[in-house]
């Protein structure tokens, strides 16, 4: 059983009239959104470890 263009077009239809535009131009800057503070998160979080890892050979160096 395959999905054809009308059967797309009606469930489009359905999503805009149970949420409205508005409603769904919201939703998708609150996904945009969500995912940029995400992708921001894990690099943070790359950085944090390569300066943990830095200071680790910095330690170890020090040590020697």
């Amino acid at each position: 059983m395959q999905i054809g263009f009308w059967q797309i077009v009606i469930i489009v239809l359905l999503v805009v009239i149970f949420f409205g535009r508005g409603k769904i131009s919201q939703l998708m800057g609150d996904v945009a959104e969500g995912i940029k503070k995400f992708k921001k998160g894990m690099s943070s979080e790359e950085t944090l470890d390569s300066k943990e890892d830095k200071s680790k050979d910095s330690n170890s160096k020090s040590e020697k």
